[in-house]
């Protein structure tokens, strides 16, 4: 049996789907994943990726993290791709339970999913750091500089910068759906960024599917490992 088989038989005998997912879902969507181009931001920014999006570097230069943010971070322009149309529709017909993110581009609500734990916020999202009002993202899109509040304090993406913690509640609802499920899908992730990585321990189950381009350090403990693209596998899945 060829692995699209194994993979079409698993999710048509499981009823509580968890899917967890990485940059890879979303880079088949045009949006790049900054961590494998870092040369061609430092030709144009004077620090890596990593450190403009620290909670530190937010506090001490945030002229420059904005700048940063506008021209990397937002791509208003991304569609959903075959992987994010393919989970929705599981979701609608009751087979999957709930996509565990790490990405923050709200693409799977774009494609219709409801249950979404983000892990690590969502561009989408804005607030006030003085009087907590929301603000979309045309509020950081339309302004230039330091996006400033109608009462005059700054707004800060709904998005987890290094050195932050994550949300818990967030955090809770997604391993309480890992514990739960009959079967684990990871894909379009290196599994490297943690705590977001640890959380696949929680899963329980014997059906466990790695779907990545690259290897894991996962693979040797997956009941099914897909080395290719995200959106070409969930495209062949019959739903």
């Amino acid at each position: 049996m060829d692995e699209i088989a194994r993979l079409q038989q698993m999710i048509d005998e499981s009823n509580s789907i968890v899917f967890f997912g990485g940059a890879g879902v979303s880079t088949e969507s045009g949006i790049p994943d900054f961590r494998s181009v870092d040369g061609l931001y430092n030709q144009k920014y004077d620090y890596p990726p990593e450190t403009i999006l620290s909670h530190t570097f937010y506090r001490r230069n945030p002229d420059e993290f904005f700048r940063f943010y506008r021209d990397k971070m937002l791509y208003m322009d991304a569609k959903p791709n075959a992987a994010h149309i393919a989970l929705a529709k599981l979701e609608e017909i009751g087979k999957l339970s709930a996509v565990v993110t790490q990405n923050i581009d709200g693409l799977h609500q774009a494609a219709g999913s409801k249950k979404v734990y983000e892990l690590h916020g969502s561009v989408l999202r804005n607030y006030c750091e003085e009087c907590g009002k929301f603000h979309d993202v045309y509020s950081i899109i339309n302004s230039t500089g330091i996006p400033v509040c109608e009462c005059g304090g700054r707004i800060k993406p709904d998005v987890v910068l290094y050195e932050e913690g994550l949300d818990q509640n967030t955090l809770n609802g997604a391993i309480h759906a890992i514990s739960s499920a009959d079967m684990l899908i990871i894909g379009g992730t290196s599994l490297a960024v943690y705590p977001a990585a640890g959380l696949i321990d929680y899963y329980r189950g014997n059906r466990l599917v790695l779907i990545n381009k690259t290897p894991t350090s996962r693979d040797a403990g997956a009941d099914l490992v897909i080395k290719t693209s995200i959106g070409e596998v969930f495209s062949q899945i019959k739903i």
